[in-house]
């Protein structure tokens, strides 16, 4: 019989596919550490077989992959000279198929799904992890669920409705919902694979492997990475946890967490030493992939930072947009805002850390720039005209 355990009581559960949630503490159960010696197998193709000895997974079925992981880890060249940093890197998850990081997690939750023979799965969600689910659903053929927010935006809907999902949009409390929709998965068989599903962050623990593995071995001396439910973090975490336990590492990066400031209760908690996290009332910031006023698994993530001294920070609007504009401008990545926090986050502390000079930075960037154009004001774009007789005069005069 499988098990999940709470990091709080420290209990062990039988694996409930429709109820994640710990019966005493109420808090999001995880996938244990398994007592066998663990390791890489890099001869093997996917990105999922590479790691399988780490995931709760007991054999890889490559038809059910989208071809995610081996994301890039890009130096930072011209950023690093501008700011006189040490080296800064670039953890580039807007390659994976669905644009962002939440295809780590989708990918390792329906490979769980299909071996434990359930047909049907779900989310809740109004964008990257409603479009990954759906995605990674249609993939292996699973009628898939998708609850949504009534006011999501039409281009949204739309990007979604490609993958032909069950789509429903909820009226009420999106808090509330979460955690109906494992009520609603239990009574009708639909496994909601939602934000901090178990399997789902085990996943996300892979992109921790490829960075220790892609900078030679070597451990990062802080890891930045934006925050919303607390999934992947704790999943970035878990990583490292795991690498430690195994020997491959004798200390772990610091990681620091990076909220928008308009929507940052772990931020909050963090700076006034509470070890629970309080739901805020109003949440308005433009990294909208990450405005959740109620983060499910922001306890744990708050008792892994305090207990593996971490970090958590936030950063305002401004600074986040100044941020994306720097990255593209400078580096040629176009992430959406809930992604430029890290080097909003970066630029704020760097005068704090006291850095050495062979210090290694990451910066996890998760979402593309494309999956929030609505954010970017059409008036900062410089735009010449010119007719074909024209054009060499107004090149030449550019170049004057």
């Amino acid at each position: 019989m499988e098990n999940l355990e709470c990091i709080f009581c420290q209990r062990e559960y039988p694996l409930d596919i429709f109820n994640p949630f710990c019966p005493e503490c109420h808090e999001p159960l995880l996938c244990p550490s398994p007592k066998k010696k663990r390791k890489f197998s890099l001869e093997k193709t996917s990105s999922l077989e590479k790691y399988l000895d780490f995931l709760p997974l007991s054999k890889i079925n490559p038809n059910l992959s989208l071809g995610e992981g081996d994301t890039p880890l890009l130096k930072l060249n011209r950023f690093m000279e501008n700011f006189n940093l040490p080296p800064v890197f670039i953890k580039n998850e807007t390659v994976n198929p669905i644009a962002c990081f939440k295809d780590r997690g989708t990918a390792v939750a329906v490979q769980k799904a299909v071996s434990l023979g359930i047909k049907r799965i779900g989310t809740v969600s109004t964008g990257n992890m409603a479009s990954s689910t759906a995605a990674y659903g249609a993939k292996a053929g699973l009628e898939t669920f998708v609850l949504l927010k009534e006011d999501i935006s039409p281009d949204k809907l739309l990007a979604i409705s490609m993958y032909n999902p069950v789509l429903v949009k909820v009226e009420g409390d999106y808090g509330e919902l979460f955690y109906e929709s494992f009520s609603l998965g239990r009574k009708h068989n639909i496994y909601f694979m939602n934000s901090v599903d178990p399997f789902r962050i085990e996943g996300y623990k892979v992109t921790g492997f490829e960075i220790f593995l892609q900078l030679g071995n070597r451990i990062p001396r802080y890891i930045f990475a934006p925050m919303s439910s607390g999934g992947h973090l704790i999943g970035l975490m878990r990583a490292f946890l795991d690498l430690k336990k195994e020997g491959f590492i004798q200390y772990l990066p610091t990681f620091v967490g990076v909220q928008a400031h308009g929507c940052s209760p772990l931020a909050q908690a963090y700076a006034s030493g509470k070890s629970k996290v309080k739901r805020i009332k109003i949440a308005k910031t433009i990294a909208q992939s990450i405005s959740n006023p109620d983060p499910p698994g922001g306890n744990i993530l708050l008792k892994l930072i305090q207990e593996n001294n971490g970090r958590i920070l936030d950063v305002s609007d401004k600074e986040i947009l100044e941020a994306q504009k720097m990255l593209a401008e400078l580096e040629g990545i176009f992430c959406e805002p809930a992604s430029s926090t890290v080097l909003a986050g970066l630029l704020k502390l760097s005068g704090k850390l006291k850095l050495r000079a062979d210090d290694l930075i990451v910066l996890v960037i998760t979402g593309s720039g494309l999956k929030a154009m609505n954010v970017l004001e059409p008036s900062r774009i410089n735009v010449r005209e010119a007719t074909i007789s024209s054009l060499e005069r107004t090149i030449s005069s550019i170049l004057e």
